[in-house]
């Protein structure tokens, strides 16, 4: 009931989505864990982004719940530095799961996805301040920034995102001990592109390790907004 109350919500918003929307994708951070029996209804709701064109979803799993007895299979380290450092960005002493940032900048507690679906629209609605494409030759992205309607000196990280679609585990302990979960746009792999200074068209080259979906994201460094984003098709 929840899965189909999720995800007709959400169909909703998809359908009065402006199209173009597509072309400049809201990038939402899931900060989850398979240790954490408050994350499947988040978890859940990573489904229906993925669907989305006007979203980018992206899962990442943390490893510090690994230590209340399951092991999450898909945690990286690195996923929760990422995440202490938004937490420093906006001030906070402490991180948690389920937890949603939004293009770098708010974060959501949970599955509240009427407080996420307002956020998204907000940052559909925002004019575009950099354009970013991203083309896909074999295992090689070139990617291309240009400027649009930025002010200011910032230097930006670009970084192609590997992710699997669908990913299912059977967790045998912990809190979820005894569930089989499906997992979307599991995150597995960071490549770093190279900065941008965000003053004059520049492009970049990345070298992919596998044949997984990509995206690209053009951040402001130290991990501040995210500025742009796009698929690498």
């Amino acid at each position: 009931m929840i899965r189909f109350a999720i995800a007709t919500f959400f169909a909703s918003i998809l359908i009065s989505a402006n199209p173009a929307s597509a072309d400049s994708p809201v990038v939402v951070e899931l900060f989850t864990s398979q240790g954490c029996s408050s994350c499947p209804p988040a978890d859940e709701l990573m489904h229906d982004l993925a669907q989305r064109e006007d979203v980018i979803g992206l899962a990442l799993h943390v490893d510090y719940w690994d230590y209340i007895g399951w092991k999450d299979v898909f945690a990286d380290p690195f996923h929760t530095t990422r995440q202490r450092a938004y937490a420093r960005q906006g001030g906070r002493s402490m991180i948690y799961t389920p937890q949603m940032v939004v293009n770098g900048q708010q974060d959501v507690v949970g599955a509240k996805f009427s407080d996420l679906s307002r956020l998204i629209s907000a940052h559909l609605k925002a004019p575009p301040t950099v354009n970013v494409s991203a083309i896909r030759s074999g295992d090689v992205v070139t990617v291309e920034v240009a400027p649009h309607d930025i002010e200011g000196r910032d230097v930006y990280d670009i970084t192609v995102v590997q992710y699997t679609p669908l990913r299912r585990v059977s967790i045998r302990r912990g809190e979820l001990a005894g569930h089989e979960l499906d997992y979307a746009n599991v995150v597995e792999t960071w490549l770093a592109a190279g900065q941008w200074q965000g003053r004059e068209t520049e492009s970049f080259r990345v070298k992919l390790p596998s044949d997984l979906p990509a995206v690209v994201l053009v951040q402001r460094a130290n991990h501040g907004p995210i500025v742009a984003a796009t698929r690498a098709k």
